[in-house]
């Protein structure tokens, strides 16, 4: 009796967790087609843009429960870029992302909400060796395209860091440079 018992809770066991496991499914950033930019005041005047490449990480969406799915990426902080390269050499010094220290940042979601069909990412934002909490208004994912034999989507999702959070170039006053850096990451992701 106590096997046919044990045999039911371990089957039944098994099934909720193939059907919780079939409800998601694993992606992957294509570096290829992703990028994270920014926008940050200067001399409280005009805005400077730049971008980073060789954005990489794993979503995991949840195919009935959107706001039980999460996103995990690291964005290299030594490809950063504004088009100015020696405004580029002094953002990758220690008074700025210190890539020889931190060539990374990275970004792990600890909740994802829906209100009123829009979706808010939460999580943790490490730059600098200093992590944060930061909230990310996404627009995606778009509907899912096979491409080449491959099941593609993507999304975006903007939000306010607060480069003082970071001790990010922390010797500029809001006179120089503005402390609310707008970001934006545009992704690709390739089902596995």
């Amino acid at each position: 009796m106590k096997r046919k018992l044990l045999l039911a809770l371990t089957l039944a066991g098994t099934m909720v967790s193939a059907h919780a496991h079939a409800q998601m499914s694993m992606w992957t950033i294509d570096s290829a087609h992703s990028s994270a930019t920014f926008e940050i005041l200067h001399m409280s005047v005009s805005h400077v843009h730049g971008s980073f490449g060789n954005v990489k990480g794993i979503v995991m969406l949840d195919d009935k429960d959107i706001t039980k799915s999460s996103v995990t990426a690291t964005i290299d902080t030594t490809t950063v870029s504004t088009g100015n390269a020696s405004r580029d050499t002094d953002l990758k010094s220690d008074g700025f992302f210190d890539v020889a220290k931190n060539p990374e940042m990275t970004f792990k979601s600890t909740a994802l909400t829906k209100t009123g069909g829009k979706l808010q990412l939460v999580g943790d934002l490490t730059i600098h060796g200093i992590t944060k909490s930061v909230t990310l208004n996404v627009d995606g994912p778009t509907p899912p395209q096979t491409m080449q034999g491959k099941t593609v989507s993507g999304f975006s999702a903007t939000g306010m860091v607060s480069r003082k959070d970071y001790n990010i170039g922390a010797k500029y006053g809001p006179a120089m440079l503005g402390d609310d850096v707008k970001v934006t990451i545009d992704v690709e992701i390739d089902k596995k």
